[in-house]
């Protein structure tokens, strides 16, 4: 069995500061909330004997681990697919007002392409994809907490985008 953690409120504050800009805004780390809110779903006995704790690369992600793992016992795997959707899926940087630009296409789409015309951004079918072949590979785990990225939960389970510290029940197969 999976379950899935949406990462913690992140602490943006210093977005476009130091090495908090491009990319690097995935280096934010977890806000006072955002560790109370994974503090707090540590607590759900639905994780009680997990096995394992996957996660993203991106320090949201990883912190969320780290404090499940001492709440839970558990160790972590970091996969570099359990990743967010991508802006551009040829991981090519795209300034802050055209990712949000193909973020509202992609609401707008449902996160698919429309008459067949390709775009740069990421699909949730190539999202689903991509964290499938992740999971797969954990598949022999009785009980595994995948740490992760609201879009990415959401593309994978078809449930609404999930609140942060939002545990969200998945079996491969679905």
């Amino acid at each position: 069995m999976f379950y899935f953690i949406r990462h913690g409120k992140t602490d943006y504050s210093r977005q476009n500061t130091k090495f908090y800009t491009g990319y690097g805004i995935h280096l934010s780390p977890l806000s006072q909330t955002g560790i109370c809110q994974i503090q707090e779903a540590a607590r759900d006995p639905r994780l009680e004997g997990t096995s394992l704790i996957l996660c993203s690369p991106y320090t949201r992600a990883l912190q969320t681990a780290v404090i499940l793992s001492k709440a839970l016992g558990a160790d972590i795997a970091v996969e570099t697919d359990l990743h967010e959707w991508l802006a551009n899926k040829d991981y090519l940087y795209e300034e802050d007002e055209t990712a949000e630009k193909y973020y509202q296409e992609y609401i707008i789409n449902q996160g698919r392409y429309l008459d067949g015309t390709e775009r740069p951004w990421e699909t949730a079918e190539m999202i689903r994809t991509r964290v499938l072949s992740v999971l797969e590979k954990y598949r022999h785990y009785p009980k595994v907490i995948i740490a992760g990225h609201g879009m990415m939960i959401q593309a994978v389970t078809g449930s609404p985008h999930p609140h942060n510290g939002e545990i969200i029940p998945f079996e491969l197969g679905q």
